[in-house]
């Protein structure tokens, strides 16, 4: 997918699929659930509730069973059934907000029921816990900056939280400023990419901090489909719609820069696997359903 690009351009992807729950995830929960159980938030007795689309509700399921949580995740009912089954596999309690409502709906449904028992809850709010963002400026940026040996010229991140993007993006530009941070989101309010947000159309999340990105870049469905289609049957890497986001983004961005005649050291989060995903459109051949920021 990249020979046509010039020599001095290089697209570099982060894999996040090894992690233990197999996701990007798995840091801001491990991070929220530790400052959790340091503060005292996190008591025993007490379950772990939040909102979710998928992947950090696993990696929540996953950290509380370790560690004897309960575990109660909102996630719209629309998510893939894949997801579904790992959480509760690993013993969660799933409650379902209206798909049409997408994430902001799972958000609000999870508010009202931590309203009704806050004694009985320890609620993470992936969406505006500062440790969601800290996780990745701590981890996901040192460790790109390592592995690139400092080459990186510009990074990019979906944005569904967007705390892996404002994270990472801190610590890369606190340790040069000149690294480009671009953020990939879904072109329209009605789309079907899982678990990302268009900002501009959605509750905004507490963690979102504009002035991290240098720009934006909108992804239609559709190409997001066809990168997380063509990454599996081209590239051998069985990934996430988010990743096709990604990757649909960074070959704007590398294209536009070879058309400038400039180089560029591009590093893409592919937050997931496809495993999640192998009941969904973009791999059973389905027709695609869309929402607001599923």
């Amino acid at each position: 997918m990249t020979a046509h690009l010039p020599d001095n351009i290089i697209i570099e992807a982060k894999l996040e699929r090894f992690n233990p729950g197999g996701s990007v995830k798995d840091r801001p929960a491990l991070k929220m659930i530790r400052d959790g159980i340091a503060s005292g938030e996190l008591a025993p007795g007490k379950t772990i509730l939040d909102s979710t689309s998928g992947n950090t509700g696993i990696a929540l399921a996953m950290i509380g069973s370790a560690l004897g949580y309960p575990v109660r995740l909102v996630m719209p009912g629309n998510v893939s059934d894949e997801r579904k089954r790992i959480c509760r596999a690993f013993g969660a309690d799933l409650i379902f907000s209206d798909p049409l409502e997408g994430s902001d709906g799972s958000i609000l449904k999870c508010r009202d029921i931590y309203e009704l028992d806050k004694e009985y809850y320890f609620k993470p709010d992936q969406y505006n816990n500062p440790a969601n963002p800290l996780a990745h400026e701590e981890t996901t940026g040192p460790e790109i900056w390592r592995d690139t040996d400092g080459k990186i010229t510009h990074f990019i991140a979906s944005m569904g939280t967007s705390g892996t993007l404002v994270g990472t993006g801190r610590f890369l530009k606190r340790t040069n400023p000149d690294v480009q941070i671009v953020a990939a989101e879904p072109d329209s309010p009605f789309h079907g990419i899982e678990g990302l947000k268009h900002i501009e159309s959605s509750i905004v999340p507490g963690v979102y901090d504009a002035s991290v990105h240098d720009e934006k870049i909108g992804i239609s469905t559709e190409d997001a489909y066809d990168f997380t289609q063509r990454l599996a049957r081209e590239e051998g890497i069985l990934s996430g719609l988010s990743c096709g986001c990604a990757l649909a983004a960074a070959l704007k961005l590398a294209e536009r820069l070879a058309a400038a005649g400039k180089p560029g050291y591009i590093v893409a989060i592919f937050p997931d696997g496809g495993e999640k995903y192998l009941s969904t459109p973009v791999f059973s051949g389905e027709t695609m359903h869309y929402a607001d920021g599923i």
